[in-house]
Order: C-alpha cells, then structure tokens, then sequence
C-alpha cells in the first residue's frame, strides 16, 4: 500500500500503541520516526535487567491471542516468526485470606467442579456465564472493537443496532451482572478479578466487560519466552523490517502547528513532520507538550477523569525457589468492597492489599540466575496518593509479611536483587497523569465513544493512540488502538 507516500509521520512514545500504529502507517508507504523519551521501547512494557535477573516492569500476562494473531497477518507474518509462547496451566494460583487456595485453569469441567463445590448449582451457573461471556466477546470484538467507533455518527449504523442487545449490556454493572449467577463472594472475586486490568471496580466497570472472562477460561493465559518484552522486541522487528526509524533517549519537550506540517521539540532537537501520533500520555501531550489554543480539553475535564489504578511494585530476585506460588498469582481479601473502596472512593493506602505476584521462573529458567527465582509483586493503588520512601519501605515490609503469612513462603531473608516502583515513579518516566499504571480506566462515562477521540477536534493532523483512547487499556487494546489511528490518519490524507 502507498496512500502515505511522501508523508512524514513522527510518532511520539514507544508503547504498544505507538509501534503498532507506526507498522500500519510504514506499511502504507509513510515515512516514520518513533521517538521515545526512555532508553529503550515498549513503554509501560519496560525490562529491567540486573544481576542475571530480567523482569518485566509492567504487563505481564499474554491474553487474547486472536489479537496479536490478527494484527501480525495484516503484515503476512505470524507471531511465532518473533517470539514463541508457552500456555499457562494453571492459568493461575488464588490464596484467599482465610486460608484457601485453588487454581484457575482453562478446563471448563474441572471449573465448574471448582464453582459447585462453593456453591449448589454454581457450576451449571458458570457455564453459562462463560456462554454470555463468549458471545459478547466475539460481538464486542467485530461490531464494536476492530471496528473504531469514536465519534457519535459511527455508532449510526445498521450493524450497531442489529447489536443492541450486547449494548444493552452497558447499562449495569459488574457487579449486578455477576450477581445473576453466583452468590458465594469468592466466586464473585474469580469472575471480578480481571476489572484490574481494566483500571475499574465492580461497581463502575460496565457489565459488558464480562468478556474477560472467556479472554481467561476459554481463549487461555500465555507466556512469551523471556516475557513481554520479547513481543516489543517482536513488534520493533517487524517496524525496522517496513522501515520505522527509531530514536529512543529523546524526550518530547513540544508540539506545534507548523508552516507546512508540525514542529516537534525534543531534548535533542526538533523534527518537522507532516503528521504527528501521540502515544504518550493524552493528558500530559494536551497540558504539556501543546499550546493551549491547540488544546481539545482544559484542566477541568483532566481533572475530573477517572484514572486506573497506579501501583506500588517491589521486583525481587531471591535465593532458591518460591513454591507453591505459580507463575501467576492472586492473593485476595476478605473485604473485597474495602480494596475497591480505598482505590476509587477513599483514595489511601489499602488496610488489606489484594496483590499479584508474577514469577515467571516458574515457567523460563532464563530470567534468573541458576538456584533464584525472579518475582514481582503489584499492589494496586490509588492514582495520585502520597509516595515517600518512608511509605515505601513500611509498605514493603507489610507485604513481605502478608506474603509469608498467606503463601507460606518467606522471602525476606533470601532477597538478593530488590528494587522498587510506585506512583511517582509512573509519573517521572512515563508522564502518566496522577501516576496512573493504565490509562483512564473503563467506567461506563468512559467507554466507547466516551473516551477522548483518535483524532484532535482541535489541530488537523494530531492523533493519539494508546490506552487513554478507543478502544481501552491493555496490550492487546493498545494494538487495535494502532490500527484505528493509523485508519484515521490514512483516511483523512484521502
């Protein structure tokens, strides 16, 4: 394809949005930089290597792989040409505060055994669920997620209305939604839990999001073979092979209207591109780096926006191994309404953290050395909370204890490599409005169309991408992202 030839684009940030949306754009004959403030790509999707260990700084598990398989076909590529996977089994391991534990799996009998042993009936219960769950996946996904729907006059369409039902769906809640089938409150937390992902609570994330739940049982958790930062390494491959130069160590310091085109400060130097894709943070780019004329949003609206959670992570290698933890694991309260509570409602440090503890030398030898495992901890938190060293490290040795306590396993004491990760840090290398880990989370006033749009209303030729737009958070949300801006952009160059 050639409908970009001649068009210089300058992609600003290396997350998974900006170089998916940089493939679609080379691959349509534009010319694109990427240029990326950290020293390396991927953004949130960061590696952090010391000592023999290698972590994954941010996204950690491989879902949904019809979406990376569809995005590397438009290429006439396959994932494994970059990077090979490994099906996770269990998908992961849940120790709940008062001492049980099971595995989740994507074996749909041994669930429902699992679902009926807490509850009469539960099992039948889940399998229906897991019915409604894949059909309003696979309508979500073609009526209202590869097809981009940002703007009023795209959701005038027969294919939305012969979908309505699905839509309908929008209207309640989570948590009423998972009250239709089950009533035992762990139940409710396997089914719920995913709602981290996607920056909200039972409370406030659409019903519709029940789709996570055939993303988990039935399309399966994945592990790429020396973590996600092998997919980056996989989606910069293919860029560098359609032409994609890439600048990383070079901040974005502004973005303006040009004479013919944009003009582009960085630490180094200015770029004059013909278009620009923003992929860092939406609030930062409109507060920040544009004059306040070419801004579509005043501080007022950023302001009121409901952000993800941030987190507070510790990244620890240690000596030995660290059974029975899996490569995923949950560990969960007893006062679910608390966490969410302290996240959404009375923002503070959580009295009872639920966490996941990601170890992936369960699964990959690689990123330890021999005799250590490599883990790390993420407790959600509220955006925008006080972050001082004096909190870290209180904070660190809570959790340290409530791992012990609830897992059985002590690290303390084996801690070789530790390093750590909260709100401010979110803040100084990603720009990430109140410090957000995710994005705006998935609210019902902030979803679909009601997520700031792909393209500016206020400058001819700006777009973003990423996970502050449609169609959401998460990586492989960030890949169709990709596309739909890069239609936009393709689409108005006609």
């Amino acid at each position: 394809m050639t409908q970009l030839a001649d068009t210089d684009v300058a992609v600003v940030g290396g997350g998974f949005g900006g170089l998916s949306a940089a493939c679609y754009l080379a691959d349509a004959g534009a010319d694109v930089r990427v240029v990326e403030k950290n020293a390396e790509l991927g953004g949130r999707a960061s590696v952090l290597e010391r000592d023999g260990f290698r972590f994954d700084m941010g996204p950690s598990w491989y879902l949904m792989p019809d979406v990376f398989e569809r995005f590397f076909d438009h290429f006439d590529r396959r994932p494994e040409e970059y990077y090979d996977l490994e099906r996770l089994d269990p998908h992961y391991r849940i120790f709940f505060k008062d001492g049980d534990t099971c595995d989740a799996r994507g074996d749909t009998e041994y669930m429902q055994e699992l679902f009926e042993s807490y509850e009469p009936g539960a099992g039948e219960a889940f399998e229906e669920y897991l019915e409604t769950s894949r059909h309003h996946y696979e309508t979500a996904m073609e009526k209202f997620v590869y097809v981009d729907r940002s703007r009023l006059r795209d959701w005038v369409d027969p294919d939305v209305m012969a979908a309505a039902p699905i839509g309908l769906q929008l209207v309640g809640s989570m948590e009423g939604h998972v009250e239709k089938y089950v009533e035992h409150p762990k139940l409710k937390q396997i089914l719920q839990y995913t709602l981290v992902f996607l920056g909200g609570s039972p409370k406030n994330t659409p019903a519709l999001y029940n789709i996570m739940s055939h993303v988990d049982f039935n399309l399966g958790v994945y592990y790429p073979d020396g973590g996600m930062g092998a997919v980056v390494d996989g989606l910069v491959e293919l860029g560098e092979e359609l032409g994609v130069e890439y600048v990383t160590d070079c901040e974005v310091e502004g973005i303006t209207r040009g004479r013919d085109g944009f003009i582009v400060d960085t630490a180094t130097g200015e770029y004059r591109p013909d278009r620009v894709v923003a992929n860092a943070d939406y609030g930062h780019v409109e507060r920040e780096l544009l004059p306040e004329h070419e801004r579509q949003y005043d501080d007022d609206y950023w302001d009121s926006r409901t952000y993800a959670p941030s987190a507070f992570l510790l990244y620890l290698g240690v000596e030995g191994d660290i059974d029975p933890l899996e490569h995923h694991t949950l560990v969960l309260p007893r006062d679910w309404d608390g966490h969410f509570e302290q996240i959404f409602d009375l923002p503070s440090w959580p009295d009872e953290p639920a966490y996941y503890i990601c170890a992936p030398s369960v699964t990959d030898d690689s990123v330890a050395p021999e005799g250590h495992s490599n883990l790390f901890v993420l407790v959600p938190l509220a955006p925008g909370l006080p972050d001082t060293e004096a909190l870290r490290q209180s904070y660190r040795d809570e959790i340290l204890d409530d791992i012990a306590e609830h897992t059985g396993v002590e690290l303390k004491d084996r801690i070789v490599l530790e390093e750590r990760f909260c709100v401010q840090d979110f803040v100084e290398r990603y720009n990430a409005s109140r410090g957000t880990a995710l994005g705006l989370a998935h609210t019902l006033r902030q979803t679909a169309l009601l997520r700031p749009s792909n393209r500016s209303s206020a400058v001819e030729g700006l777009y973003y991408t990423g996970s502050f737009t449609t169609p959401g958070v998460g990586v492989p949300m960030c890949l169709i992202s990709g596309e739909h801006t890069a239609k936009a952009l393709i689409d108005d160059q006609r």
